[in-house]
């Protein structure tokens, strides 16, 4: 049994009377999905330093590129792990602790015209705070980063040096959106998942393509939480008006009410967001954003975590927010859930509309999708002995994901820990001759 570690997510918005029969939507292990998904990891590069993130620039290179978490991002070219680094920011990112580092690379939807992209870490001289740096890549070595180019875009203060969220994502709209956990310790004791004035515990949404003298963004003009200046009026004003003025509300936030949002993925087709929120101590979650929202979801944390309260031993608790569509349990599922992707690509139709979803700790892995009459199924396609840290797509579509073997308790230096490496999902019968795979558990 390997030792659990990281922990909950949750869900809000609303309150009705908690009962112990789960809702109709939120799936769990031991579903079957519609179609017939049978998959397969196909080893594409090893020998990486605890690497915890994928990207591709989508520029027509075919590059992905991969976090490692010390601080570099390496590059996997042509089907090669390329020995010079794309980026090297380790003098400056505080790695020791497994939950810090280098986060996520994410790529800016221009980025073929302006060779722009942007970086998430804890930096050291900033005691672990999370800063988003822009950078351009080296208009003359085009899988090199220009090092003079930073430009610093967000700095968010992190109280402890864990569930600091870390991810990445641009929207179908164009704005960048950020995960941001709750600041840890554990069990949200600064209650950042409810407080709005807060950017921890939150899904944040910011224009990088405009800056303040104060801000290196803009905030988008239909973000849920804007407040203009107003007069004070008492009487003849209606309730859902009332509701709608959060005066002390940060403008950032475009979701609340998570605890620590490792991945998040967006539908290429549909606009959906897939959240995979890591749990506290009994259940880990996935959240879904609908295509259209206009945001200002609230996902329960830390009322609700999974479709459960916390802490789990709450009586007559009401349940809170928006219920997850998937979740699974700490007993015998899993304990750290990172989230894959839709497969969406030309080369596997077999695979197209499935949700992938995996855990660090089991080495599970699992899709998801609504069936015939629109419920969520889950549905286990792999038992591994993989660590799961990470994921991301390339530029046909094709779903990369990241294994790193560090721990709690382990070694300080991240260069100690055993080599990681990365792989593909393809489906089972279309695995290349020779093709180094994973082992597989016994059922």
């Amino acid at each position: 049994m390997k030792k659990p570690l990281i922990t909950a997510t949750c869900l809000l918005l609303g309150l009705t009377p908690l009962s112990a029969q789960q809702p109709p939507n939120t799936a769990e292990p031991g579903g079957k999905l519609a179609k017939k998904v049978s998959v397969q990891l196909v080893e594409v590069a090893s020998g990486l330093i605890d690497p915890i993130n994928i990207a591709s620039a989508k520029d027509g290179s075919g590059r992905i590129f991969v976090v490692e978490r010390p601080g570099i991002v390496r590059i996997i070219k042509d089907g090669k792990l390329q020995k010079r680094p794309f980026l090297d920011i380790k003098d400056t990112t505080v790695s020791s602790f497994l939950e810090q580092g280098l986060y996520d690379i994410e790529f800016h939807p221009e980025f073929k015209k302006n060779g722009k992209f942007y970086v998430h870490y804890s930096d050291m001289w900033f005691n672990g705070d999370s800063l988003i740096v822009e950078y351009k890549v080296d208009p003359k070595k085009p899988d090199k980063a220009d090092p003079d180019s930073a430009r610093v875009v967000m700095q968010i203060p992190q109280p402890y040096a864990n569930h600091n969220g870390g991810e990445l994502v641009f929207g179908p709209d164009g704005y960048l959106y950020i995960g941001s956990g709750d600041g840890g310790w554990e069990g949200d004791v600064l209650s950042a998942g409810q407080d709005l004035s807060t950017l921890l515990a939150k899904i944040l949404r910011i224009d990088v393509n405009s800056h303040t003298a104060d801000r290196g963004y803009a905030i988008p003009p239909d973000n849920p939480f804007i407040t203009p200046k107003q007069l004070m009026v008492l009487f003849g004003v209606s309730e859902e008006k009332f509701a709608s003025i959060h005066p002390e509300a940060r403008p950032e936030i475009w979701a609340y009410g998570v605890r620590n949002p490792l991945k998040m993925h967006f539908d290429s087709k549909t606009g959906e967001m897939y959240i995979a929120d890591v749990g506290q101590n009994h259940w880990e979650e996935i959240s879904l954003q609908t295509a259209g929202s206009k945001g200002g979801e609230n996902y329960g944390w830390k009322f609700m975590c999974g479709t459960y309260p916390f802490p789990l031993s709450a009586k007559n608790a009401p349940k809170v927010g928006i219920m997850p569509i998937g979740q699974y349990s700490h007993v015998d599922q899993g304990i750290c859930v990172v989230g894959m992707g839709v497969y969406r690509g030309k080369k596997y139709p077999s695979l197209d509309g499935t949700y992938f979803v995996g855990d660090w700790g089991s080495g599970k892995l699992w899709g998801m999708a609504r069936d015939g009459a629109g419920k969520w199924q889950m549905e286990e396609l792999l038992d591994s002995t993989l660590r799961f840290t990470g994921s991301g797509d390339a530029e046909d579509g094709t779903i990369y994901v990241t294994t790193a073997t560090p721990n709690y308790g382990g070694p300080v230096d991240p260069y100690d820990n055993e080599p990681g490496s990365v792989w593909k999902l393809v489906p089972s019968d279309k695995v290349p001759d020779g093709a180094k795979t994973i082992a597989l558990e016994a059922k």
